[in-house]
């Protein structure tokens, strides 16, 4: 018994090497035998795609390679076409359009790695959701297309695609004015990677979006208002459009204050209905000249001099 169990496992393990050191023929080790013809090749039956692609940014890639793509340019995204070109078989040949996100996004980052912040790289919510770049890209892009979007009423209609949601807060009475082709999804959003998860929650964080255009805002104050510097714009306002006036998350100035400010609610008492006092309490918020907070708090982003934000 116990020598045909060393038995068994002598052949086993002889069996696992053998498949090892020659696996069985899949389309990507019969894909490897496949060798580079040339983009000629391809242009004999793929002449109009061709002739189009020459005429995009992606043809430099032939001299920004050193001579590596010279000539087959085609080849660098689709592999060897050998086969391809013998057989006519769509299978001897790499579709990237038809491949997972993951593997798509690899082959274009091949070599767009690294490079400019806004281009190099794939990451958070996009790359969390498996969108592919030839969701937004288009690689081989007919007459009279763009392979990147340049104006702002083509970023957005692209965008609104998938963002839906997010379009339809833009058709609110007070938004940003995207909607009039002034500003686009990409003047705050970096389609390829947002920064790291939260960071517009902490100090500062919200700079590459909001205070790029609101820079009068950036500070840093002598006397700083917490929420502006460590929750950001979105605490007090909704950027992308509000029912409300300034896109602010309540309808009165008033009622976005008192989300923190109502740490006194005296309910009876001296103070009854003094909300958000400090004493000697004088915010009775009954009186029509305490309802708005900035018309004394004028400063709510940060003060430069006052200590309470009026100036």
């Amino acid at each position: 018994m116990r020598g045909s169990f060393a038995g068994c496992v002598l052949l086993c393990a002889a069996a696992l090497c053998a498949q090892r050191n020659n696996p069985p023929a899949t389309a990507a080790t019969t894909a490897a035998k496949a060798e580079y013809v040339g983009s000629e090749v391809c242009s004999a039956c793929h002449e109009e795609v061709v002739t189009a692609f020459r005429k995009t940014r992606h043809q430099a890639i032939e001299k920004a390679s050193k001579g590596r793509w010279e000539g087959r340019t085609c080849e660098s995204c689709h592999g060897p076409g050998s086969r391809h070109a013998e057989s006519a078989d769509i299978a001897e040949i790499v579709s990237p359009s038809k491949l997972p996100a993951p593997r798509e996004n690899s082959t274009c980052l091949s070599c767009h790695l690294n490079q400019a912040p806004r281009a190099g790289r794939v990451a958070a919510g996009h790359a969390n959701n498996q969108v592919a770049c030839g969701a937004c890209h288009t690689i081989h892009p007919a007459p009279g297309k763009a392979l990147v979007q340049r104006s702002h009423v083509g970023i957005n209609a692209q965008c609104s695609n998938c963002h839906q949601t997010a379009w339809a807060a833009f058709q609110r009475p007070h938004t940003h004015p995207l909607t009039q082709g002034a500003m686009s999804c990409t003047d705050c959003h970096n389609p390829h990677a947002e920064g790291a998860a939260g960071a517009r929650r902490v100090a500062f964080g919200n700079e590459p979006s909001c205070l790029s255009c609101h820079a009068n805002l950036r500070g840093p104050f002598v006397f700083e208002h917490a929420p502006v510097r460590l929750e950001g714009c979105s605490s007090c306002h909704v950027p992308h459009g509000s029912v409300n006036p300034k896109m602010l998350t309540r309808a009165e100035v008033r009622t976005v204050c008192l989300e923190c400010h109502a740490d006194l609610n005296a309910v009876t008492g001296a103070r009854a209905g003094a909300m958000g006092a400090v004493p000697p309490a004088f915010h009775d918020i009954r009186s029509p000249r305490i309802q708005a907070c900035s018309t004394c708090h004028r400063k709510i982003h940060g003060s430069y001099v006052d200590r309470s934000l009026r100036r």
